[in-house]
């Protein structure tokens, strides 16, 4: 058999890539095309209306008397994005770690890790909804029996924002794992013991060891934690608190945990049903993904360490 397989015909490799080919253009390109062509029209779902603005729809989004909601909208995105991100995969890389030590019932601890993956996010806002819920939720009844208190998690404000970051990091904390756990079968324990007989501790060799040698599960992850938390944190948002509560002056322009993404399906299919200006939103979101992941790919990656660095 050989080791290098080469194809004898320049069709055939085509042919096998035509299908995803297919798949890309019907449901990615075409669609995003179609986006940016909606972006240039003031239309109505409901009047069935459809008149060209050209940019227009961008302009009225950072300019005159609706900037200061979306304004406010992108910054609790970027500071959404940050937490769930951040939290989510450093906990996930910490507790992959303990996880992934050989102690008895390690399999069973590793299967309830994970499971939060395998939950939908309307399923994961629906969990933390009634664990959280002010009345009957569980945790409210273990703070009120140890220190007298029923916070109202989805009433305040910052109770809510933290409440939607603490659901995201749950809902993601087993798919990260997964590839956590995964690339810790790849990191040497020779390397671990030959820092312990030099003095290095657990906590040094965590930092000065196993978080180098995930840095490049770590830099994947970061693109796809970012993209739930730009594209995928509908569902969640709107089972949790629908966008809301709405925050004290000057961040009272729309709820505090409502993002982009949700402001989208708010401006097409909401009260105004304008989905010319939910599809401009809809491309500045792409737009700002874009650029953090260039940003990324040229700063970013010279931390990444491989292998053969």
């Amino acid at each position: 058999m050989k080791d290098n397989a080469v194809f004898t015909s320049r069709v055939l490799p085509w042919l096998l890539l035509l299908p995803s080919f297919v798949i890309l253009l019907v449901f990615i390109y075409y669609p995003a095309l179609q986006a940016w062509v909606l972006s240039t029209y003031r239309s109505n779902l409901f009047l069935n209306t459809r008149q060209f603005v050209g940019l227009d729809n961008f302009r009225l989004m950072f300019t005159g008397p609706l900037a200061d909601k979306y304004i406010q909208v992108v910054i609790q995105t970027f500071v959404y994005g940050a937490l769930v991100v951040g939290l989510g995969l450093s906990i996930a890389m910490v507790v992959a770690t303990l996880a992934s030590q050989n102690v008895r019932g390690a399999r069973i601890y590793r299967l309830l890790l994970i499971w939060p993956f395998a939950l939908s996010p309307a399923v994961a806002g629906t969990i933390f909804l009634f664990m959280f819920n002010p009345d009957i939720g569980s945790v409210n009844q273990v703070l009120e029996s140890l220190f007298g208190i029923k916070p109202r998690w989805l009433d305040t404000p910052i109770l809510a924002f933290s409440l939607v970051v603490l659901a995201s990091v749950w809902k993601n904390l087993g798919y990260n794992m997964v590839f956590y756990l995964a690339a810790l079968q790849n990191v040497p324990k020779e390397l671990g013991e030959a820092a312990a007989i030099d003095g290095a501790g657990p906590i040094q060799r965590f930092f000065r060891i196993t978080v180098p040698m995930l840095s490049p599960m770590t830099f994947f992850l970061l693109f796809t934690n970012l993209t739930f938390a730009f594209f995928e944190s509908y569902g969640l948002i709107d089972i949790v608190t629908s966008g809301g509560p709405v925050g004290p002056p000057p961040a009272d322009g729309a709820g505090l945990t409502t993002t982009m993404i949700y402001q989208v399906t708010l401006d097409g299919f909401g009260g105004s049903g304008n989905t010319g200006l939910a599809a401009a939103l809809g491309n500045v979101i792409l737009v700002f993904t874009i650029l953090i992941t260039l940003l990324q790919f040229r700063y970013g990656s010279r931390r990444v360490q491989y292998g053969d660095n």
